[in-house]
């Protein structure tokens, strides 16, 4: 169940405070990119630390600053969760210099949009990643991996600049080893080991045979929505059931500071998850 900001004032926990948090490990993923596990120290509030795929939180670097991130890692599990971070900021790049046993803050989870997995459930489901937009919805794809039976085909389509840059290598691995999951690698620039496909994202769905009532999901960079879009279109998925993370668009989490508008909408309060049909006449959206 997802409360909104007033409910969370109302039970006592405030949004504007952030909980004291410790990095349990660093994984190194990328030249810009590492996986942080982290708890909250308060042993109840991280048992109760719940949150829905596609949901993200603040990260607080004390006397410095704070940014948002979303959230990568399983809403089944209680004991830590993960953030996947690039070196791009003040915020990140201070993240990046800390080591395990580090202190940090934790605002959230906030957003009240996120990937509907239960609607997904007894559907084809195609999800395409770019880039650093596979974090945002690896945790849809381990809800759907944690309860494979209940939904039908599970389409992963992730692109990056280059072999170097790819993320999660391990679950993409795995994935590989699957004989559930149709998944598709493509890179823009291969190096001399590279096997897989070379070129955009969007190259790879046209293969795709699919049905009208299948779900399908986009995060990444903001000039491929579009074309991803496109294509979908035109394998006949109704727009209400293609979903789009605008996670790029968050700022404070609580609808306060007012950089996250998307024509009517708030990207941090009403998403950071909409669906094509909520969003498809909103010029600034895509």
């Amino acid at each position: 169940m997802i409360m909104d900001i007033k409910e969370k004032e109302t039970a006592g926990s405030s949004i504007y405070v952030p909980e004291i948090a410790t990095i349990l490990k660093i994984e190194e993923m990328s030249q810009t990119e590492k996986l942080f596990d982290i708890r909250l120290d308060d042993q109840k509030k991280q048992e109760k630390f719940c949150f829905l795929p596609g949901q993200f939180v603040e990260l607080t670097i004390f006397g410095l600053g704070e940014a948002p991130f979303s959230i990568p890692s399983s809403p089944g599990n209680r004991d830590f969760f993960q953030l996947c971070i690039r070196d791009t900021g003040n915020v990140s790049g201070a993240i990046h210099r800390m080591k395990a046993g580090d202190k940090i803050g934790i605002r959230g989870p906030f957003g009240k949009g996120y990937f509907p997995y239960e609607r997904m459930k007894g559907k084809d489901v195609i999800i395409v990643a770019g880039g650093l937009g596979l974090a945002p919805v690896m945790s849809l794809i381990k809800t759907i991996l944690e309860d494979r039976d209940s939904y039908k085909r599970l389409v992963i389509i992730y692109g990056a600049t280059d072999p170097s840059n790819i993320l999660f290598r391990k679950d993409i691995e795995d994935w590989k080893k699957r004989d559930d999951i149709e998944l598709g690698l493509t890179v823009d620039n291969p190096d001399s080991a590279w096997q897989e496909n070379v070129g955009v994202c969007t190259n790879l769905i046209p293969g795709i045979n699919c049905t009208e009532d299948a779900y399908a999901v986009v995060c990444g960079p903001p000039v491929m929505y579009k074309f991803v879009v496109s294509e979908f279109e035109k394998k006949c998925i109704k727009p209400e059931n293609i979903f789009l993370s605008l996670e790029r668009r968050m700022e404070c989490g609580v609808g306060k500071c007012n950089h996250c508008h998307v024509g009517n909408k708030l990207s941090c309060v009403d998403g950071p998850v909409f669906s094509l049909w909520e969003i498809r006449n909103l010029k600034e959206a895509i």
